[in-house]
């Protein structure tokens, strides 16, 4: 690898750390979803069914998390320092949230009383509302922009990042991964489950509808860099293009019964997102919103030296390729509609 410069390897980790991103927000933001849709379901039966949905692979998919914050830390220590430190109270939140969230899960069939399940129920709820909120307040705050100094250190304080545009953007995943999530349940159930989910759908997608279309004109008003490079370069148009597509197809598939489809539509969609999200805010990972040109963090000011990359990169082509396979594997293991048994949670 010693063909490539400085700046195509900072490029080349920059993209797969992306990768990693997308992977995360697909797999983890459906089963954040079922937790969300989780209490909308009254008989006990019914909530296990929809656990059950995600009981092999929820575990998995936070993995994909776990390898994005390592690449970053690898890769671009100086950004993983400044996120974890600007963001701290709400990564310890989000901590939290995942911490309760797996306890949820595997505790509330422990024990047939009403008021045990109810609880963990509740908690279980309440974290994955809780997890994708705060996912969507740190990008909401990434595209914005936060308060640097001169050492790239934060000097803002909690309510400088609850601003409204930050809120927006945290609804907005709320939005999107409740969509998703109920896809993907109606895509694993049958039966009076599979009836009950299906009229829940179409106001999910409502209500991502609403509130991407909130986000879209907040975004063109208030946040005009994430558009100079659809400016520049009209190939990257193509993305929205690509988008807009993706949700017009979600309730047609739902409609003519191809829930898998809705199910892949709905992917290509966060995959869209999260790709106008990286070349609307590129080369800036941590934006200066009081001096973005001298002050941001960008892949080029902020990564480790070309040997520490050229490193990482050939462990990331022998890593993903497993991690990718063994997803697959279990992803295949496991298809098909959701039956209770006696291992079930």
């Amino acid at each position: 690898m010693t063909n490539f410069s400085l700046e195509s390897l900072q490029f080349i980790w920059f993209s797969a750390f992306v990768l990693l991103v997308i992977g995360y927000a697909i797999l983890d933001g459906f089963d954040l979803g079922v937790g969300m849709l989780h209490l909308f379901s009254k008989k006990d039966e019914e909530r296990r069914l929809m656990l059950n949905a995600i009981g092999p692979v929820w575990d998995g998919n936070e993995v994909w998390l776990v390898t994005a914050g390592g690449a970053l830390f690898a890769g671009f220590p100086d950004i993983y320092a400044t996120l974890c430190s600007a963001f701290y109270i709400p990564l310890m939140i989000l901590l939290g949230g995942i911490i309760f969230r797996a306890v949820a899960i595997e505790f509330r069939s422990k024990r047939p009383m009403a008021w045990w399940r109810w609880m963990w129920d509740v908690l279980f709820s309440l974290a994955s509302l809780i997890i994708a909120f705060g996912l969507g307040v740190v990008l909401g705050n990434l595209i914005r922009g936060i308060p640097l100094n001169e050492h790239k250190e934060f000097i803002g304080d909690l309510s400088s990042l609850l601003h409204p545009y930050a809120l927006l953007i945290g609804v907005l995943t709320v939005a999107l991964f409740s969509m998703h999530g109920g896809i993907f349940i109606l895509m694993k159930t049958e039966g009076e489950l599979h009836d009950k989910i299906r009229a829940w759908i179409n106001p999910t997608i409502i209500f991502f509808i609403i509130t991407y279309a909130l986000t879209t004109m907040a975004t063109l008003i208030y946040m005009p860099h994430m558009i100079e490079v659809l400016q520049e370069r009209p190939i990257f148009f193509l993305l929205a293009i690509g988008n807009m597509l993706s949700i017009a197809n979600i309730p047609r598939e739902i409609n003519r019964g191809k829930d898998w489809l809705a199910f892949v539509s709905s992917c290509f969609n966060i995959i869209f997102l999260l790709c106008l999200y990286a070349v609307g805010t590129y080369p800036e990972v941590i934006r200066a919103i009081n001096s973005p040109e001298n002050l941001s963090l960008t892949i080029y000011n902020s990564s480790s030296s070309a040997k520490t990359i050229e490193i990482l990169i050939l462990i990331a082509l022998v890593g993903i390729p497993l991690v990718v396979a063994y997803t697959t594997a279990i992803y295949w293991i496991f298809h098909g509609k959701v039956k209770l048994e006696s291992t079930s949670y």
